[in-house]
């Protein structure tokens, strides 16, 4: 019997805002498991941080938002830096740092423990690609985050073993319909793109589905973490086997309540 949550594995940072140094922990996995933390439901983080002060208070912080960091190591260097700024109230990333996230590497344990989840997550950025055809043999679902990377060659040889895909882009319009469909055509069942404040469109193999936003009730300053909250919305309402249409309008709400924090968690 699988855990009911969420194993999120890859890359993570700080997301450092130069203009007033302000510091946040963050990247696409560990947003997306204290997202699900947050509402109650089992989520773990396996990735590396450095023996840093930044690498310390990053598994310190986890620890305090409920996430299983059983699986999360620390090794001699860096924790990842991204510098960021902000514009019009959207992030602009600047330098990064990958630090020790490229050393790391899964184990034969840490898919072991993965395994033992319902849904294992992970982006384009966390170093798993070679790992996504073995964990989808384990018999858990597989979600992956290409952020706005869609011409990237990875699209192609893991979108095959996935069960969820998620692709971020701007508007609703025949490039982005084809597109959907053909990562469904390579073996993904569903495939998602979040389209910033134009919602999100979906593509089940079936049929198309749109979702609009959910309204964030206070000025938006910081877009910081919204597609990610977005996934981890969409996902926890599958585990809960709702539709499709109802987990967009999830991921939506998520990303609400994201947007009117100002940051990701």
């Amino acid at each position: 019997m699988k855990i009911k949550g969420l194993a999120c594995a890859g890359d993570n940072c700080i997301d450092y805002y130069d203009e007033t140094g302000e510091a946040y922990f963050g990247g696409n996995p560990v947003n997306v498991a204290v997202n699900a933390a947050k509402a109650g439901y089992p989520a773990s983080y396996t990735g590396a941080v450095g023996d840093d002060e930044y690498g310390k208070n990053f598994k310190r912080i986890l620890v305090s938002q409920n996430v299983d960091i059983s699986h999360m190591r620390t090794l001699p260097g860096r924790t990842a830096v991204t510098h960021v700024t902000r514009v019009d109230g959207e992030r602009v990333f600047g330098d990064y740092d990958e630090g020790v996230t490229a050393d790391f590497a899964l184990g034969e344990d840490d898919k072991e423990f993965m395994a033992s989840y319902e849904i294992i997550v992970s982006g384009i950025w966390g170093k798993m690609e070679e790992d996504i055809v073995s964990l989808k043999d384990t018999g858990s679902l597989i979600a992956f985050d290409f952020a706005d990377k869609l011409d990237d060659p990875m699209v192609k040889t893991v979108s095959k073993s996935l069960t969820y895909a998620f692709f971020s882009y701007k508007e609703d319009n025949g490039f982005i319909r084809d597109y959907l469909r053909d990562i469904v055509s390579l073996g993904c069942c569903t495939a998602v793109a979040t389209l910033g404040d134009k919602g999100s469109l979906a593509f089940n193999g079936e049929r198309f589905i749109r979702f609009g936003i959910v309204p964030c009730k206070v000025p938006v300053t910081d877009t910081l973490g919204a597609g990610d909250s977005y996934i981890a919305g969409f996902l926890c309402a599958s585990l809960e086997d709702a539709t499709t249409a109802e987990c967009m309008e999830n991921g939506a709400l998520w990303a609400a309540r994201t947007l009117a924090l100002g940051r990701a968690w």
